[in-house]
């Protein structure tokens, strides 16, 4: 970075936050003469760029509540969150603007941003024009003038995260109070290690609820802020040295695919700027994190948290090798139970399900439209679970072994089997279904199906994955689909995933 000059910094564009501040301003003013009012839900259908953080930006300067939309939902799901939120109004790039269109509920006003140049060529996308269906970014925010009213109190950004269901929940909170600010501000600065002078990057989709955090707070202090288009492995080098970044949050997916660059390439890049890097999202592989810590040395930070708690534990590389394979200690005012299936509190080193306890001041949170109680089920006297199992050590540290449910996560993204079995299950000549996750060594976890089909259908594991693209999104497709036709069933008929799963876990 040669500028000095603080600002938000994608591919070749650089947004002064003056700039910024007055276009956020501006999409104020848009929204409230779309009679956008505090409360109000804002559907944002973007990939990673400046107009992300200028729109949330304006959509809580009228109180009203930013939703970031995973870009690769399509059809159910993406009908699913835009209904399920309320959304008011929508705001997508060209391409996403018609699948937009086709699910959204009656009376849904959109507005349609240009795909920019540094998207295009990090997504091989041709150059799209724009629809002309709907008002375009810049046109509409050209004729607002900049709001000049005092903020409304708003709430964060309204997270989908995925549930027991398979179906996305939508996590609300009540607009925040300053000092609850001031809470959450020193959290997520304390959690990711971040301080208002560094000068931090963000390579991971700001639709997912960390970078989405880090990237929102960077922007509410100023600080020097670049986004990748897409995160590519030596491109996040060069990045580091042409911005000299000092800091930077990631999953282990992404270190995962440093490592596999060659040494040469690593080596032809000057590192010497960073002085943090914080990871999260999934559990890290002790061999990679170890070999980080070699490559980069004792800079790496872990936390462990979720879309409804927050960041809970947090540890440093020096904690981290005294404990090996943890995700942290408890942040001050956290506590962390571990419950037996009778949710009982169990001894250190016992394994269960992991609860959370935040301070008293840390914003409460309901689902959107729980009607069926789901908040409700995963509360035990104050305390939250996210699914998660694993146990506290001797030294109060927590080590995850395992998740309650049959979620899997890939890459760090949470995704339900029962979903892609069903979608399965309409492929007609399919007569059983299981779909679970097996160790991998870049995304954590593969999507695994073992498939069970009528003698002569003609159906092998292209037609199965073909099928499976065409309804849902792309990282819902199993990676691997072995025909079986002996999937192993309890008399009750529940299915032995976990039979399914040990053949994998011996090979890994």
């Amino acid at each position: 970075m040669s500028d000095g000059i603080a600002a938000v910094r994608c591919g070749d564009r650089i947004r002064g936050y003056a700039e910024l501040e007055e276009r956020a301003a501006r999409v104020a003013t848009g929204l409230a003469a779309l009679d956008v009012r505090a409360g109000d839900r804002v559907a944002i259908v973007l990939r990673n760029e400046p107009a992300f953080l200028e729109i949330s930006k304006g959509v809580r300067l009228v109180g009203a509540v930013p939703v970031p939309v995973n870009w690769h939902w399509t059809g159910s799901d993406l009908r699913h969150l835009l209904h399920d939120s309320g959304a008011k109004v929508a705001f997508a790039h060209s391409d996403l603007l018609p699948g937009v269109s086709a699910v959204g509920p009656e009376g849904l006003a959109s507005i349609e941003v240009p795909v920019p140049s540094e998207l295009v060529a990090a997504y091989g996308l041709r150059d799209f024009e724009l629809t002309g269906t709907c008002p375009d970014f810049e046109t509409w925010l050209a004729r607002n003038a900049p709001r000049t009213e005092p903020p409304v109190p708003a709430p964060m950004s309204m997270i989908y995260t995925s549930g027991t269901t398979g179906r996305a929940k939508g996590i609300i909170r009540d607009a925040t109070t300053p000092e609850q600010d001031q809470l959450i501000a020193r959290l997520i600065l304390a959690g990711y290690r971040l301080s208002p002078s560094m000068r931090t990057m963000v390579p991971a989709p700001l639709y997912h609820s960390a970078p989405n955090a880090h990237s929102t707070t960077a922007v509410a202090m100023g600080a020097d802020l670049t986004i990748m288009p897409r995160f590519e492995a030596e491109d996040f080098l060069r990045l580091i040295e042409k911005n000299r970044i000092e800091h930077v949050q990631m999953v282990p997916t992404m270190f995962i695919r440093l490592l596999r660059l060659d040494e040469d390439v690593r080596g032809r890049y000057d590192l010497s700027s960073l002085k943090v890097v914080v990871h999260a999202a999934a559990k890290c592989p002790v061999h990679v994190k170890r070999a980080m810590i070699d490559w980069l040395g004792p800079i790496i930070h872990e936390y462990y948290g979720g879309s409804e708690s927050g960041i809970a534990v947090t540890c440093d590389t020096e904690e981290w090798l005294a404990h090996p394979g943890t995700v942290g200690k408890p942040m001050p005012g956290v506590d962390i139970r571990i419950l037996d299936p009778d949710r009982q509190p169990l001894p250190a080193n016992e394994v269960g399900e992991i609860f959370i306890h935040r301070p008293p001041a840390w914003p409460d949170f309901r689902y959107a439209n729980d009607d069926t109680g789901k908040r409700a089920a995963i509360e035990q006297d104050g305390y939250w679970t996210q699914g998660d199992v694993g146990y506290l050590d001797d030294d109060g540290y927590l080590h995850l072994t395992d998740r309650a449910t049959d979620m899997v996560n890939s890459g760090g993204v949470n995704i339900y089997p029962a979903e892609i079995e069903q979608v399965i299950q309409t492929l007609a000549g399919v007569r059983d279904v299981a779909v679970f996750g097996a160790p991998d060594e870049e995304f954590g976890e593969q999507l695994v199906a073992h498939v069970d089909v009528e003698p002569g259908s003609g159906i092998d594991d292209r037609r199965i994955q073909d099928h499976v693209r065409a309804r849902l999104a792309g990282y819902k497709v199993p990676r691997l689909v072995v025909l079986d036709d002996d999937l192993p069933r309890e008399e009750s008929g529940k299915l032995f995933k976990r039979r399914l799963r040990e053949r994998y876990e011996r090979t890994y």
